[in-house]
């Protein structure tokens, strides 16, 4: 059973006319006029949206020891971020944002990987914009990305994309449909140099329940152990993507996690669970750069429940 206050579960909002509307606005009158329209629009959705805003203010206080400047309206300036990003990610689909736009920051793993054909995992999150990483695939030939998503909980904003004309070759699978036959197609994209990106910080939509609770920014919380498991199995290496928007312009960090994962019987699950914590610390390090562009809008530091614990224990 999926809990009725995990992410899957947060309904929509909004509809494609709205955002059309929207996009109309920025396409006619520029980027402020989109601003214009939408605090009114933002604004409803903060008063409306209670545990979207409560989940908001909670996260908020985790980093109050580093930003203890963030002010009491910080929690509406994050639901503002939120929709200045969702402008983004259509321009980004649109062709709008290319490369020259865009610095990169990396060790020269990554772009090793890519010029070698030597697939791997990416572990991307809902901090930033990753579709502007995601866009800008099309315009590296070299780089060929499958994304493991849960399409579902997108359908509004995936028919606005293909209304603005995407076209993009990359491919796109939901996470609700693992089996072995999945696994060996993933294997065989990963041996032909593809790369996986798979998001390392929702816990998964089935009952399968495979998570590890660890601290993050200083409280424990559930983390998916899928992306670690997947790399275990395709022993291939596991690579981390932050896209930050910072100074008015995106700025795409790679770095290199783990050149090969393996998880023995006897240590599995601690050896999981101490994978899924330097996850975390990574992750919580850039949330410290952005602190308003992490946008999980859900009672994210829930307690685990007692199948999920015994189910972990199994594992």
């Amino acid at each position: 059973m999926v809990n009725n206050s995990h992410w899957s579960r947060v309904a929509e909002s909004g509809t494609v006319i709205g955002m059309q509307i929207l996009l109309f606005c920025y396409r006619v009158f520029g980027r402020w006029a989109f601003r214009l329209c939408l605090f009114p629009v933002m604004t409803y959705y903060y008063l409306t949206r209670r545990e979207a805003r409560k989940a908001s203010q909670h996260y908020l206080s985790r980093l109050t020891e580093t930003y203890p400047d963030l002010g009491r309206l910080s929690s509406f300036k994050h639901f503002l971020m939120f929709a200045d990003i969702l402008l983004d990610k259509l321009l980004a689909w649109m062709g709008r944002i290319q490369l020259k736009d865009v610095r990169f920051h990396s060790d020269g793993q990554f772009e090793a990987a890519i010029e070698q054909k030597q697939g791997g995992i990416i572990v991307v999150s809902h901090l930033g914009n990753t579709e502007v990483c995601n866009a800008l695939a099309h315009q590296q030939p070299n780089l060929k990305l499958t994304l493991l998503v849960y399409t579902q909980h997108a359908e509004k904003f995936n028919a606005l994309m293909k209304k603005v004309g995407n076209t993009t070759q990359v491919k796109m699978y939901q996470v609700t449909d693992m089996s072995p036959a999945f696994a060996m197609m993933m294997a065989e994209r990963v041996e032909a140099g593809e790369f996986l990106v798979i998001a390392g910080d929702r816990t998964p939509v089935t009952g399968q329940q495979r998570v590890s609770e660890v601290t993050f920014l200083g409280e424990q919380a559930a983390l998916p152990q899928g992306a670690f498991l997947l790399a275990s199995l395709l022993k291939c290496p596991v690579y981390l993507m932050f896209c930050l928007k910072q100074d008015k312009m995106y700025h795409i960090y790679t770095e290199l996690f783990s050149e090969k994962l393996s998880f023995t019987r006897q240590q599995r699950q601690a050896l999981l669970t101490n994978t899924v914590q330097q996850y975390a610390d990574r992750l919580a390090h850039y949330c410290h750069i952005a602190p308003l562009q992490w946008f999980n809008f859900y009672p994210f530091w829930q307690k685990m429940t007692p199948q999920t614990q015994q189910t972990e224990e199994k594992q």
